[in-house]
């Protein structure tokens, strides 16, 4: 047997010799876009295709002729597609599952393998490294009980992927809101939550919420409005 694992976060390559040691099954690793495509797939011939964190459209020769499994933090139906984690955070919900699904043509729609709790505490990084670790487990787990696939049970609820404009935390008017605009966006690649001033640009990381204030690391610099 031969696996295929597909990201394009650095923090999941980390876990390919764990998972060949506990499967007994070799594993490519796989970031590039164009590596994910019907002709390397075919040269591969993988028994497995997983995408732990992946940002773009599979193609449909891909999942078609291969078992794609995508990983998406929500408990599916509810919240499929994008920026799950800050859509999640901004309505309150602060306890998530990672959902591990057969992909399909409509988004996040295909059928669930297994579900494992998630908590969307701490920031944005260190609730991805947290992600990671139960998603390596979950990929072990489908491997060695290969569990057959069901459908969707419940009303979905579609999520709308958020631009970096809405990390903007300048209308809002709870601490506690302030302080989750900061942390849901605080992981490397991600835009920041900001503010903006006149020509001032303040950009937010590291938060803490203390009794009547957030405390944060603050980066200033100088916008002009054409940047925006």
């Amino acid at each position: 047997m031969h696996m295929v694992i597909v990201s394009n976060r650095a923090w999941n390559r980390r876990f390919v010799p764990e998972i060949e040691t506990r499967t007994g099954i070799k594993v490519t690793y796989l970031e590039q876009r164009d590596d994910v495509s019907q002709e390397k797939m075919t040269a591969l011939s993988p028994s497995w295709v997983f995408f732990p964190h992946w940002s773009y459209i599979i193609p449909a020769e891909v999942y078609e002729n291969f078992r794609c499994v995508i990983f998406h933090m929500t408990d599916l139906p509810f919240g499929r597609g994008g920026s799950p984690l800050q859509n999640l955070i901004v309505r309150g919900i602060y306890e998530t599952k990672i959902t591990a699904l057969r992909c399909v043509k409509e988004l996040d729609a295909g059928p669930v393998y297994i579900k494992r709790p998630l908590s969307l505490w701490g920031s944005a990084e260190e609730i991805y490294l947290r992600a990671g670790e139960i998603t390596k487990e979950m990929i072990i787990e489908l491997v060695q009980k290969n569990p057959v696939p069901h459908a969707q049970m419940g009303e979905g609820l579609a999520f709308k992927r958020r631009t970096p404009a809405d990390g903007n935390i300048g209308n809002l008017e709870d601490l506690s809101q302030v302080f989750d605009y900061i942390r849901m966006l605080d992981a490397d690649g991600y835009p920041p939550a900001f503010l903006q001033m006149n020509h001032l640009r303040m950009e937010f990381s590291r938060a803490s919420l203390k009794d009547g204030c957030v405390l944060a690391d603050v980066k200033i610099t100088i916008w002009e409005e054409e940047d925006v």
